[in-house]
């Protein structure tokens, strides 16, 4: 193992993974405060221009598929919701936070293409099953692999000597990095959405994605992600490093209570949304 006592070890004194933004952070008490109104929080997303434009693209993209143009944040949030916008909001600052990757690994856009997959895949699970906001497993999705990016950063020799093992080894990446670290990138992504105080089931979704059995709060969300990670790795969107398609929890499976037949309308609706959620998102 290397010199690494605990995930907090990788996230500690770096300021720039440490904390949110603040325009997420007075985005969410806005939006968990009963006294604010629509009109007071789309006036908190116009002040970032940046944060406007993306939400925009993608509430006009295929992602919704609405049947009319919508122009405004004002418009967006009523259409959408206030914790549904939330959730895009998140995710999309969250992609801004990290721009590059030191040399040796997979590049930024073919990591984030993974993860977008991922959280089409879960979105459409959610839907399926008819889950309430379902944007919520799609930022979940999203953020799932956001531990590796922290370990490609902050610990870049051992976790490229863990890359290099494990495909010598024909071994799962994961794997190799709880022998190299004693913990894994989902136990280091859960840690830092646990720092950033998000939400107790996005933070053991994420920390649980590869383990779902040990998931005892939130099981079926965490099911949800581990499925879909496993699908948009099948269906070879993007890369994060790993080159097997991770084994699936068929008990993860069973706890969705969705038909075999369900793979495949979920593959569909990802193989359809994916370029234009790519082009639009990153």
């Amino acid at each position: 193992m290397v010199a690494v006592a605990s995930p907090r070890d990788l996230l500690r004194g770096y300021v720039e993974i440490s904390s949110l933004p603040m325009i997420h952070l007075r985005l969410d008490e806005a939006i968990n405060n009963p006294r604010k109104s629509m009109a007071d929080i789309a006036k908190i997303i116009r002040e970032d221009p940046g944060l406007t434009a993306r939400l925009l693209r993608i509430v006009n993209s295929a992602f919704y598929n609405f049947p009319s143009r919508v122009e405004t944040i004002s418009q967006a949030v009523t259409i959408i919701g206030t914790q549904q916008l939330g959730a895009l909001a998140l995710a999309t600052s969250v992609m801004q936070m990290f721009k590059g990757l030191p040399e040796g690994f997979v590049s930024m856009d073919s990591f984030w293409r993974h993860c977008v997959g991922c959280g089409l895949a879960a979105r459409v699970l959610a839907t399926l099953r008819r889950e309430t906001n379902a944007e919520r497993h799609f930022v979940a999705g999203v953020l799932h692999d956001i531990g590796r990016l922290v370990m490609f950063t902050k610990a870049a020799d051992a976790t490229r000597e863990a890359l290099t093992r494990a495909r010598d080894a024909q071994q799962l990446l994961y794997e190799e990095e709880r022998e190299t670290f004693g913990f894994t990138h989902a136990v280091v992504g859960g840690v830092l959405l646990q720092t950033w105080k998000l939400p107790a089931s996005l933070e053991e979704v994420v920390m649980f994605h590869h383990n779902p059995k040990a998931a005892t709060k939130y099981p079926v969300e965490t099911a949800i992600v581990h499925v879909a990670d496993i699908i948009a790795h099948a269906m070879e969107l993007g890369g994060n490093g790993e080159q097997y398609v991770p084994p699936l929890d068929s008990e993860a499976w069973d706890k969705l209570g969705l038909p075999a037949s369900a793979l495949l309308t979920v593959m569909e609706q990802v193989e359809r949304q994916f370029v234009d959620a790519v082009q639009i998102i990153l």
